[in-house]
């Protein structure tokens, strides 16, 4: 769970209550370890890490992550039922973001937070069908893609299609329109390859940026 740099956490077997940002200021340069925490639209999110054990058992943690650029820190209290590594945390911590992307998406394809309702079934509905329509969307643009995000394809060639391209044929298809087929899906070429060279340029950025071993 993600909290706030004042957020005050028990360290020595729950015995002293500090700060969060405190106990990172604390940590000694060798308690830092870089890990991914993940592709991302731009490339793998290298970051480093530390943990501290935190309570008076082994089973919770809070895990710190810095950026390597610019140095910015973000805190997470952990908890797990058996002994974990901080590879382990960081990967879980990792896939908020895949939760975050899809709320995003959510909002923005398919409208999830348009609605003006009163009760409860009217919002039920609205949701039910936005969810099931970004899933269709979703599905639609899996069994399209030939590469996956962490295997970008070649900036000559156009990106899979997308759930947001697969949306926005789907609306001028059936919106009235001068424009033919032959030229939506031209008009959708050109966006995917200008979009393949844009991650194929983050990717290539962020592999340099990637600490060796």
């Amino acid at each position: 769970m993600a909290v706030a740099c004042s957020m005050r956490v028990r360290i020595n077997q729950g015995r002293t209550a500090v700060r969060a940002d405190t106990v990172a200021e604390r940590l000694p340069a060798t308690a830092w370890q870089p890990h991914s925490a993940g592709p991302g639209a731009k490339g793998p999110r290298h970051y480093d890490w530390a943990w501290i054990h935190i309570g008076t058992d082994d089973h919770r943690h809070l895990l710190i992550r810095r950026n390597r650029t610019t140095g910015i820190l973000a805190f997470h209290l952990c908890w797990s039922p058996i002994a974990v590594t901080l590879a382990e945390l960081v990967r879980v911590a990792g896939v908020r973001w895949s939760a975050e992307e899809c709320f995003q998406a959510a909002k923005g394809q398919v409208g999830l937070d348009h609605y003006q309702v009163r009760n409860w079934t009217s919002w039920h509905r609205h949701i039910t069908l936005a969810l099931a329509f970004l899933t269709a969307l979703a599905t639609d643009a899996a069994s399209k893609r030939s590469t996956g995000p962490h295997h970008p394809a070649r900036d000559s060639e156009p990106i899979s299609l997308t759930a947001p391209e697969i949306r926005h044929l789907f609306t001028l298809v059936f919106s009235p329109s001068a424009v033919t087929a032959a030229r939506l899906l031209h008009w959708s070429i050109w966006r995917r390859r200008h979009q393949a060279t844009a991650r194929h340029s983050h990717y290539r950025r962020r592999s340099a940026d990637e600490p060796a071993g």
